[in-house]
């Protein structure tokens, strides 16, 4: 598919997620989403609508298996929004033509005329590689058995020639409700499969959550009987469970399992998320506070327009010199309007933006600081009568005239320009996601929160509540960038936050490995 032209509306797409971590859903799956006008998903693949276009419609329908009646009305819902001519993006779990009801809402689709397509996923019996089981190896049997487990209405065991199903040398793979697994174990054994063969029981496969049981048969029988009411999961029966304590990665991973609160913006916390994740942590983001266009969204184009005028562009912020970079890359404008302009870049990921835009910052400063700022510039020489334009966000904080770069500059006998790139606003308290995360604070189930920045400390506070932010922060691992938002968090009674030894993302989080792995 041409990614740069809209696939044609009217029409239902069926995407396979695969069995839960999002990075698995296929590159053609993710271009459907990224341009579908609604998107009807499973339960149990929620967090990867994230993908979605922001502006798509969004409804839930359950669980991955729901009754006759519900998977009729959920064909009708897909069919009826593909005739008001949108493109309907069906997102299931697993994949749509395996065991699930794909096919059944499909028929449905060609019996009304409706045009559709499917993009098969990784299917939820592969998610066994996670925990280390392969489905077959070299020099092992050739036969490979999925059977309908949770899928089906039905609790028991499915209905199979059980005793040709156990006389069949090769693994069986079924994803399970406890009472299932165990039936069909049952089945197995009682068909003549020895009760000392191997299997496995992985909960939650792929996901930061996941966690696995290898036993006997019999022995595995003797765990689901003793927990009824445990989760449903992939059940694996053959040798290949045996391989798990020789091929487990996953669940090996420095971080793995450990939720840690990010609160960057949406806008700058992927990269922090993305890191953390890859190294197997659930990243929370923080809903502390979103990013809006400036109040006057075209002074940053006005001050580019004259920006040889200035010895000194100073960014504040990554995002900040994202701006500044789009304006000055925009329209018949490059790179040599800068000419002889020195940059200097408060922190590692500002410096990034312009390097990733082949510019090297004349100055680096660690982390935010107007005396810090201002020194590191007047190494390069005089400060008084140099003209320097100081971009930044506006925190919408009531600040002094005698604060910040700007002000200190200024002191300093400098010609300095402020310029707003663009706001902040905090995050509403009152909100699902605020709410959820205070709960999981005082539950004790957070095990690091991290902050990139002085302002990410009082936004999160304002979130939480200074009294309560400060006791909550107490009882958890606080991971700050740097020095200053150290000192920050301490001032807001935070009394031993952590300092990553080099003031980036990737230090901040080899400090928090270190600290989580004492």
């Amino acid at each position: 598919m041409n990614t740069n032209q809209h696939t044609t509306r009217g029409r239902v797409i069926f995407i396979g997620a695969g069995p839960g971590d999002p990075g698995l859903l296929t590159t053609r799956g993710r271009q459907v989403l990224a341009d579908a006008d609604v998107v009807v998903y499973d339960r149990a693949v929620a967090p990867i609508v994230r993908l979605a276009r922001p502006d798509a419609e969004r409804i839930e329908v359950g669980a991955p298996a729901e009754g006759a009646m519900a998977q009729d009305a959920i064909a009708m819902l897909v069919a009826d929004k593909a005739r008001e001519g949108l493109l309907v993006a069906r997102l299931k779990w697993g994949d749509p033509f395996l065991f699930g009801s794909g096919a059944k809402e499909a028929l449905f689709l060609h019996e009304q005329g409706l045009n559709f397509e499917v993009v098969p996923g990784v299917p939820v019996a592969f998610g066994s590689a996670y925990a280390g089981v392969p489905l077959s190896y070299p020099g092992g049997h050739d036969a490979l058995i999925l059977l309908r487990g949770h899928e089906a209405t039905r609790e028991d065991a499915p209905d199979v020639h059980w005793r040709a199903l156990a006389s069949l040398e090769g693994t069986i793979a079924a994803y399970a409700s406890a009472p299932q697994a165990a039936a069909i174990l049952r089945k197995l054994v009682a068909a003549g499969r020895p009760a000392t063969h191997m299997a496995a029981l992985i909960y939650d496969a792929t996901l930061v959550s996941q966690r696995a049981v290898t036993d006997t048969l019999a022995g595995l029988i003797a765990q689901l009987d003793a927990a009824p009411d445990a989760a449903s999961g992939l059940l694996i029966v053959g040798d290949v469970a045996g391989l798990r304590a020789h091929l487990r990665w996953f669940d090996e991973r420095p971080l793995f399992g450990r939720r840690i609160v990010v609160t960057r913006s949406h806008e700058r916390a992927r990269d922090l998320s993305d890191r953390l994740e890859s190294l197997g942590a659930q990243a929370i983001e923080a809903p502390t506070f979103r990013m809006l266009p400036a109040e006057d969204p075209e002074a940053i184009e006005r001050a580019v327009a004259s920006v040889q005028h200035y010895q000194w562009v100073v960014c504040e912020s990554a995002s900040s010199a994202h701006r500044f970079l789009k304006s000055v890359l925009s329209g018949t404008r490059d790179l040599r309007a800068l000419g002889g302009v020195r940059i200097a870049a408060v922190g590692p990921s500002t410096a990034d933006q312009f390097r990733a835009a082949g510019l090297v910052a004349d100055v680096v400063v660690p982390e935010i600081g107007e005396e810090a700022t201002c020194d590191a510039i007047a190494a390069h020489g005089p400060l008084a009568g140099t003209r320097l334009l100081v971009i930044r966000p506006d925190h919408g904080r009531a600040e002094r005239g005698d604060e910040g770069p700007t002000a200190e500059l200024r002191r300093r006998g400098a010609d300095a320009h402020d310029l707003i790139a663009y706001r902040t606003v905090p995050g509403a308290p009152e909100s699902v996601a605020a709410q959820e995360l205070y709960r999981q604070l005082l539950e004790g189930r957070i095990d690091a929160v991290t902050f990139t920045s002085p302002t990410a400390v009082q936004r999160f506070v304002d979130l939480i509540g200074r009294e309560q932010a400060a006791d909550l922060l107490n009882t958890t691992v606080v991971a700050t960038i740097g020095p200053v938002t150290a000192a920050a968090a301490r001032a807001l009674g935070i009394t031993a936050p952590i300092v990553a030894d080099t003031f980036t993302i990737d230090g901040l989080v080899d400090a928090l490995v270190r600290r989580l792995r004492q």
